[in-house]
């Protein structure tokens, strides 16, 4: 098994350890081997003589997606280069208690007359099939109570599985 999940509980320490209200955060997954060797320079600053783990994955930021645009649609006009084994995104969101329904940007949840929960999310996918997701909520703001597997966020990982051109089985096949 690939190291996505590695990737993606590291991913979700870094943005707890920003804090709240950040904004959505796209990564390329990439062989943290294979970018130590492009750019060796970065392993001296980062004080890595090679990676640990054959398999290891390292995150790279990237550019803001528009904030005009929809997600969907943002994420719809990206396609990976080869290089890239992986992506992963991390999202704040307001989700409609008991239920997997999120409240639009911007909605306000005052007016929405529904009780929500602020959560962060964290998904990612590599070319391989694997994915991978957390999820910590604002009120249970500890480590020891992220929740975390395969399945979390499955329509945000097929998204994520889009961009880097992995064809999504119908469900029920």
């Amino acid at each position: 098994m690939s190291n996505i999940r590695e990737a993606v509980m590291d991913l979700e320490r870094h943005a707890a350890a920003q804090g709240w209200d950040r904004p959505l955060g796209l990564y390329a997954l990439v062989p943290t081997a294979d970018l130590l060797e492009a750019e060796p320079a970065l392993a001296e600053l980062l004080g890595i003589d090679s990676p640990r783990d054959p398999d290891e994955l390292t995150p790279v930021e990237q550019e803001q997606l528009p904030d005009d645009l929809p997600l969907e649609e943002a994420l719809g006009r990206i396609l990976w280069p080869e290089g890239v084994a992986g992506c992963a995104l991390v999202m704040e969101r307001l989700v409609v208690k008991g239920s997997d329904e999120t409240l639009d940007q911007g909605e306000d949840p005052r007016t929405s007359g529904r009780e929500t929960e602020e959560i962060r999310m964290v998904a990612g996918v590599l070319r391989d099939g694997s994915r991978y997701c957390a999820m910590r909520m604002r009120s249970h703001d500890s480590e020891s109570e992220v929740l975390n597997g395969t399945d979390l966020i499955p329509a945000l990982t097929s998204a994520l599985a889009l961009t880097l051109d992995i064809e999504e089985e119908p469900e029920g096949n």
